[in-house]
């Protein structure tokens, strides 16, 4: 029932996206522009501008929802995601690298160097949180927090080193769906769908996962085949996203979070949610984000980041206690 009202909500806040913005639009000139009935001024507006906008929202979305859920889960921490592995920050700095060395200009091209870099860093997050063959979550905790900042310094450093480099990059390193068309999403869509059902089909094993290791092993589940596989979708869900929007912050946070408070920890009901909240927190947050300084707008990795540092905050302190 409560995935019901999910839809039901990230249909309403789907509609919202297509209708609100520095210019809004009537309802039922968003349907007609969806049907053919409406041509020309707003209804460009709709199918040329937001129906992508919207689309790219729902796929970035619902990649970094899964992939905070599986990253929660193969490491039993609940502060992993994306950002705190130093996974986007990974993505980010091959992003950068990429445009600086390679003169790259368009986020098609960039889609093999995010998954790239979101892969480099999982691996050392997940080697330095190693301790004596078990995975330590504190560690892996603080490790990826002290990547993320290196990773994010040399990124600065290459962009104040090319004049050229930072004016490609600061948009895209903000963390935005706007202005991106469907030709972007397409190169990563297979990828994103890879690791969509990667993650669903360890979702049992997840459950397992969370007694333990011992716990799991006994109950024949192959722990390192689990965290293997679990690692390669978190890094095509956040390397697709990445490739798509930008390092957008805490929707893989948050979105497991609020699941399991309404669904509780089944992994079989905690991804197909994540499927729902990614997306619905991450066009809530856009659509917030152009309507807070109308005409202008906040992109969406700016309104994420203001609006998730306190639950990061809130979380951290709950994890300590």
């Amino acid at each position: 029932m409560l995935l019901v009202v999910g839809v039901c909500a990230l249909v309403l806040c789907a509609a919202l996206s297509l209708a609100l913005g520095s210019r809004s639009i009537l309802l039922s000139t968003v349907v007609d522009a969806l049907t053919g009935a409406a041509h020309g001024g707003d209804a460009d507006v709709v199918t040329g501008l937001r129906v992508p906008r919207t689309l790219i929202g729902l796929a970035v979305g619902a990649a970094l929802g899964v992939a905070g859920a599986v990253a929660q889960g193969v490491t039993r921490n609940p502060l992993a995601s994306p950002v705190t592995l130093g996974i986007n920050a990974g993505a980010s700095l091959a992003v950068v690298a990429a445009i600086y060395a390679l003169d790259l200009s368009r986020p098609a091209e960039y889609v093999w160097f995010a998954f790239a870099g979101a892969a480099v860093a999982a691996v050392a997050a997940y080697t330095m949180s190693r301790r004596g063959g078990d995975l330590d979550p504190v560690r892996l905790a603080l490790g990826g927090t002290v990547l993320t900042v290196v990773l994010t310094s040399w990124a600065s450093a290459l962009m104040l080193a090319s004049h050229r480099t930072l004016d490609e990059a600061r948009f895209w390193l903000a963390g935005s769906i706007a202005g991106r068309h469907l030709d972007t999403l397409t190169p990563v869509l297979p990828f994103l769908v890879l690791g969509l059902i990667a993650a669903f089909a360890i979702s049992p094993a997840l459950n397992a996962l969370a007694l333990g290791d011992e716990t799991a092993q006994s109950l024949g589940v192959p722990v390192a085949r689990i965290r293997l596989v679990g690692g390669l979708a978190v890094v095509l869900l956040a390397g697709s996203a990445v490739a798509v929007s930008g390092p957008v912050a805490f929707i893989g946070l948050a979105a497991p979070h609020l699941v399991r408070t309404l669904l509780g920890n089944d992994h079989r009901w905690l991804l197909p949610g994540c499927l729902i909240a990614g997306p619905l927190l991450l066009l809530a947050a856009d659509v917030l984000g152009r309507l807070v300084v109308q005409p202008s707008e906040i992109e969406v990795g700016i309104v994420t980041a203001f609006l998730g540092a306190p639950l990061l905050a809130v979380l951290a302190r709950k994890v300590a206690k």
